[in-house]
């Protein structure tokens, strides 16, 4: 399993939300770029990198500080937010994004992400799906986490029928920076119902036990912010874990 370090950057410093909150931040970080580095240092191969300005304004706002972290080279990154154009697609990859990540208009305009993938290719675009639990069902969250989107997951995800797109990851915004344990029983059904995805678990991990758990169901990969910030766990204890 892939282990995702997260920087979500806000304003170009490293922070995390609570609850995909904007209200509620913590800072960390001043210097992203150093902070990827003792990633890569620690072993990581790959980084998890979010544009928190642009994901809330709806438009790329840190574009060229995420280039900056890509060509450093230290890791691959993947990374989004903000990306609302081929435009935006083709910059970052341009700029040494490895794979970028599309997030409301994955659930709001299916038909022009399913052209991106055609365009880019599967393995340079990740699907990201932020659901938040109404009842028994999860619904998508759009715009920053500020709207609730009018279908529920599983019909979010039947708009990508098998080999129209391969790597998804999934954020349970409940349980998002709270380190409560990733939300296994969703991740599991996504996994069995989608064998023919790479899932990415996101939101809860608060220590390498919630990670062999995901590895366990079948994840492919787990996106780690606050527990690493916070000292629960470090880079290389995780990677030595899910390896």
């Amino acid at each position: 399993m892939i282990l995702y370090p997260a920087i979500d950057l806000r304003a170009g410093v490293c922070v995390r939300l609570m609850h995909g909150r904007f209200d509620q931040v913590t800072e960390y970080d001043t210097d992203p770029v150093a902070r990827l580095a003792t990633f890569a240092e620690a072993g990581a191969d790959w980084a998890h990198i979010v544009d928190l300005d642009g994901a809330e304004a709806g438009r790329a706002a840190q574009h060229a500080l995420i280039g900056t972290l890509a060509r450093a080279g230290t890791v691959s990154i993947q990374s989004g937010g903000g990306v609302r154009s081929a435009e935006d697609v083709a910059a970052l990859l341009d700029a040494g994004v490895s794979r970028v990540v599309i997030g409301s208009l994955a659930v709001s305009q299916p038909d022009t992400v399913l052209n991106w993938l055609d365009r880019f290719g599967a393995d340079r675009i990740t699907l990201a799906i932020d659901v938040k639990a109404d009842g028994d069902r999860y619904v998508p969250a759009l715009k920053g986490w500020t709207e609730a989107a009018s279908v529920d997951l599983w019909a979010a995800l039947d708009r990508y029928p098998a080999g129209s797109t391969r790597h998804l990851l999934v954020t349970d915004v409940g349980r998002d920076g709270a380190l409560t344990g990733p939300n296994l029983d969703l991740l599991r059904s996504i996994v069995e119902r989608r064998p023919d995805l790479k899932v990415q678990a996101s939101g809860g991990v608060s220590s390498v036990a919630d990670l062999t758990a995901a590895k366990a169901i079948g994840c492919d990969g787990a996106i780690v912010g606050r527990a690493l910030y916070e000292g629960r766990f470090t880079v290389a204890e995780a990677i030595t874990a899910v390896r």
